[in-house]
């Protein structure tokens, strides 16, 4: 146990540029340093082996060479969809759009109000010094918004939103909005050499509506009404991330209502990312 401590520590000291000589024995090289019957062989791109008997270990850097163009592939987002409410329920447009509304009408469950992306790819480029980057990418936004007032049914041919007291009891009552989205962001990465690294980004994005439903769960059935209930086409939002090393965050804010007309919510979403860098 005691032997394999001691690989480890000095591997990593040999790797950070701390390892001195042993007592036990004589620096031979530059870049091989004994430790007793030990041998460490710094390797270029400052990986390492470890020599012990007949039997080589190599031990890998923690540190990467940075890239000036990086693809990351599949990177998924998991959070959360809500929605900024600024709706003047007493104008003319509201009531036109959902009769007799009040602006309790649209709260959503926020514990269950998710939101998931899915990037097929997001690349990285440098623009100064591995530090300031472009970053870009094309994903699918799937939010949903799910209503504490499980009435709330959405019409379509005109779009109306109204109360149906046959939906009392649901076990589910939720609007999807789903986009293919892509985002524009200016990276920085503090420390470019490491592999899950320090920094944060921010950008915009454009979103183009593909799908759009209301979905009702009842006991034993589901109801799907599948229409853009006057969603807008385009969805353009401020976007942002900050990397902690392992944990990645999201968030973003779209720069106007989600609605054509009638309504004024502005939507938001943020959560956890889930990248190799």
């Amino acid at each position: 146990m005691k032997s394999i401590l001691l690989v480890c520590v000095a591997a990593c000291l040999f790797n950070s540029g701390f390892a001195q000589n042993d007592t036990t024995g004589k620096k031979e090289t530059n870049d091989t340093i004994r430790i007793g019957g030990m041998i460490i062989i710094k390797k270029p791109g400052n990986d390492s082996e470890i020599i012990t008997g007949e039997k080589t270990v190599r031990i890998p850097s923690r540190k990467k060479t940075p890239q000036n163009l990086t693809t990351n592939w599949w990177v998924i987002d998991m959070g959360f969809s809500g929605f900024n409410d600024k709706t003047d329920y007493a104008s003319t447009e509201a009531q036109a759009f959902a009769p007799g509304s009040t602006e309790d009408w649209f709260d959503i469950k926020s514990g269950k109000s998710r939101n998931v992306n899915i990037w097929l790819f997001m690349q990285r480029l440098n623009m100064i010094n591995h530090v300031v980057n472009l970053k870009y990418g094309l994903g699918l936004e799937l939010n949903n918004y799910f209503f504490d007032d499980e009435t709330i049914r959405f019409q379509k041919n005109p779009t109306l939103v109204v109360k149906d007291p046959a939906l009392k009891g649901v076990k589910k009552n939720k609007l999807a909005a789903d986009y293919l989205t892509v985002p524009l962001m200016l990276n920085f990465n503090f420390t470019p050499e490491r592999r899950n690294g320090f920094g944060f980004s921010a950008g915009i994005s454009a979103g183009y509506l593909y799908s759009a439903r209301q979905k009702v769960k009842f006991s034993d059935d589901k109801v799907k009404v599948h229409n853009d209930f006057d969603l807008q086409d385009w969805k353009l939002s401020y976007v942002g991330e900050i990397n902690l090393g392992l944990v990645k965050l999201y968030g973003s804010y779209a720069f106007q209502s989600m609605w054509e007309r009638g309504l004024d919510h502005t939507p938001f979403t943020a959560g956890l990312r889930f990248s190799n860098w």
